[in-house]
This record gives structure tokens, sequence and C-alpha cells, in this order.
């Protein structure tokens, strides 16, 4: 696998997304074994240009100015002014220093095709009449996209390039480009477009952070289950399977299972994530070993600024392993694990349901007797804490309910029980007086 830097366009050209792409590759794990920058290479890319040029298929455009404007507007085809120059001419103006770019002359003989067979999109055919002469170099020296990735493409020995359909036009220039150096086109294989749900191709420029791989990555999503969802999109398994290790994917992956339909990523304004990604990454999650997870929370963890053992991390694992579907979900199902002070939480939330805060009084000041003394093990503090609610005549249920909410700061929490082991008694016990001591402040109590 060749990595290859397109960045002879230096106005868009920055170090800050490069190392942004590099990042993104790192942590999808997709190894490259060379790297080049096409902006290290363009003498390669210029000797192409005077290649094409001395064999008569490329021609100097000394009004580059109005010809780039008159063909993004789609209705220019080749300037014959400067298509038709003679060579004494055409020389005679380089060397006196007149700017010029240099295009391809595109044959315009009656009927010429050219075609090329597409990995999923099949045979593809356009007249020439029908392609413009495009520039190779620009009028400052530096090539086009067109130019430098054929060029590199040769140069490197290229087998296969998979690229976004909307090159699929491109595709046409460059077997020009290709037949005029003299080199066998690679196989070409067109992907279609990654498209926002209104439809419109998704940009960096449009759609911001939602294209980039870091920001999935900063989010919590699994590099595994990332792949996952991108392979999903525009390409299917024959099994119609959809949680699949790199491995399978690897395995099964074809080009002939691509869809020539576009793919659309859902998100919104309110939820940046595909809700299929956020999906995928939650059944990843779960096929993880404990271990394994136990390593990737803490360190979530730790980019938070909370400091917890690593044996300390491993216990919680198991509690929030179903809770969570990004790996930053840690942070807001397993906060209380991390800190000293509970975030704070409504009084009323202690109450049961359909009883009072005179219960709720009653259920801590019980449990906190029963615990204070208790070997904090799971069975044993179900077994203390399922007595207890019979000696007060409460069901399991409501008398556990402030219970864990004095102990966590939240109704729905991890295991009750499973929780408490972790917390220890110290924190527990605490955590319980100051929930006693909340519910005593409460005005409609005390009055």
């Amino acid at each position: 696998m060749v990595l290859r830097v397109d960045d002879t366009d230096v106005e868009r050209n920055t170090e800050a997304s490069l190392n942004s792409i590099f990042d993104g590759l790192r942590w999808l794990v997709l190894d490259w074994d060379e790297v080049y920058k096409q902006s290290e290479r363009l003498e390669l890319h210029r000797q192409l240009a005077e290649t094409i040029f001395r064999r008569g298929m490329a021609a100097r455009d000394f009004t580059p100015a109005h010809a780039e404007k008159a063909e993004s507007k789609g209705g220019w085809q080749f300037n014959p002014g400067m298509r038709e120059l003679s060579k004494e001419d055409s020389d005679r103006r380089a060397s006196a220093g007149e700017p010029f770019a240099l295009r391809f002359r595109v044959p315009r003989e009656d009927g010429r095709i050219v075609s090329f067979k597409d990995a999923v999109y099949g045979e593809q055919t356009k007249s020439t009449a029908d392609i413009e002469d495009f520039a190779l170099l620009r009028s400052d020296g530096m090539p086009t996209y067109h130019l430098a990735s054929c060029a590199d493409d040769a140069d490197l020995r290229i087998s296969h390039i998979i690229r976004g359909q909307d090159h699929l036009t491109n595709t046409f220039k460059h077997v020009l480009i290709f037949e005029a150096a003299g080199v066998i086109p690679p196989q070409f294989a067109h992907l279609p477009l990654l498209v926002a749900p209104d439809g419109t191709k998704l940009s960096k420029r449009k759609h911001g952070p939602v294209v980039s791989v870091t920001t999935y990555r900063d989010a919590g999503f699994l590099s595994e289950s990332f792949i996952n969802f991108l392979c999903l999109l525009g390409w299917s398994p024959k099994n119609d399977r959809e949680v699949m290790s790199v491995a399978e994917l690897t395995d099964a992956f074809t080009l002939e299972g691509i869809n020539r339909a576009n793919a659309v990523v859902n998100f919104s304004d309110a939820d940046p994530f595909d809700p299929k990604a956020v999906w995928l990454n939650a059944e990843h999650i779960r096929g993880l070993a404990p271990e394994e997870l136990s390593r990737k929370l803490l360190a979530v963890v730790r980019d938070a600024r909370f400091e917890i053992p690593p044996e300390k991390m491993l216990e919680i694992t198991p509690l929030v392993r179903e809770r969570i579907k990004l790996l930053r979900d840690v942070l807001s199902v397993a906060d209380f694990f991390f800190v000293r002070e509970l975030a704070p939480y409504e009084s009323a939330d202690l109450v049961p349901p359909k009883g009072d805060f005179t219960q709720a009084a009653s259920v801590l000041e019980k449990a906190r007797d029963v615990l204070e003394h208790l070997d904090f093990t799971k069975q044993k503090l179900e077994d203390a804490l399922r007595a207890a609610a019979q000696e007060i005549g409460m069901k399991a249920g409501p008398f556990f309910g402030p219970i864990r909410v004095a102990v966590t700061g939240k109704k729905n929490a991890p295991p009750l029980f499973e929780t408490l082991e972790v917390l220890g008694r110290e924190t527990t016990l605490a955590r319980i007086e100051q929930a006693i001591h909340k519910i005593q402040v409460v005005p409609e109590r005390s009055s």
C-alpha cells in the first residue's frame, strides 16, 4: 500500500491537515508500506509533461487566464489559436519568458472513443469530442492533479486505483495520459459517494468535523468498529452480516460487492454521529475481552484527569460494558466511581415510588446500620439489604432505589450490589450519610 499525499495545491495544503490524515490512518491501523509527497516529485511530473510535449501530444497555451475561465464555464473544448500554434512561434514566445500553461492535445479525429473497464461501474466510454484540452502544467509550472497522479502511478507501478465516483470522468483524461506515456493503465474502481442526509456530497468545508476521522476517535469509537461502519457504506457481504471484525471484512470484501448508489451518512446538528455507527460501536465494545476494554476505558478516564488504579478500572468495566455505546460514555455512566464528591442531585430523587421523605430517611438509616460492619462482597451485600427491606416491610425494588441514588447520584446506574462492592464501605457509608443529611434539610420535611 502506497500513501501518496496530493499536495501540489499549495494554498490548500497545510501541515495541520496532513497530520490529521496521518493520525486518522494510524488510529485505524491502516499501515502503509511507502509514503510520498507529490510536492517532492515535481521533477518527475515535469519530465512526463516534457515527454508528452515532445511527442506532439501537448501544446503551450499562452492565454491561461482566458482559457481557464472559459473552461470552468463548460463551453470550451480547445483553443485552436494555441493548439495549432507553430513550433517556431511557440518556442519563441516561451524563450521570451511569456507565461503559458501546457495542455494535452486531445485527439480530435472523428469517432475517436476513450474507454476503460471500471470494476464497479463496468465498461465506460466517452468520445474525445466531449473531452477538453486539459492542463498538464499550470502557468506557474506546477503540475495539475491529472498529470501528477498519472506520473506517480506509472513510476510507482500502481496496480489498482480505488477512488470516489466523482473522479470517474477524470479517468478518461488519465487513460489518455497513460497512452501518451506508453504505460498500461492501472485497474480502476470508483466507489459511490458518501452523502449527507440532504443528498449533498460530504465535504470538510461544508460538514466540518463530521467528515474528520479523528472526530470519531476522540468521541470514543473503536477503530475496528469504525472500519466496520465505513465498509458497510456502499458495500455489503453476501451473508448480510453487519457486525464484523477487520479480519472478517478482509476475507469477505470484493469490489464486485460494491453498490453503485451513493451511501447516506445520517447525522444532525443535535447528533453528529450516524446511529448505525454508534450501534456498531456498542456491539464491538461488548465483544472486547474485559482486560482490553478496561485498558481502553482507563485511557479515557485518565485523559479526563481522573486518577484510578488499573485494577479498580478492571472491576468497574463489567458494570458498564452493557451501558456504554462510546468509550467516552464511561465518564457519564460511571463518573461516581472516579470522584470524591457526587455531582448535585435533587433530594426528591431519594424518595421511593409512592413514598415520601420520611420513608426515604428510614431506608437510608436502615441501610447505614446494616452496612456499617458488613463484609463488602456482592453476595453478602445482597443478602443483607434484601433482609433489611423485609424487616421494615418494603419490597426490594423501592428499598434499593434511595440507596442507589445516595451512592451514585443517579436513578439509573450499574447493578447496585456490584457497585457497592467496588465503592467500598468507607465511600458507601459517607455518601449514605450525606444523603440522610440532604433529606433532613428539605424544607417540607423539617416543617
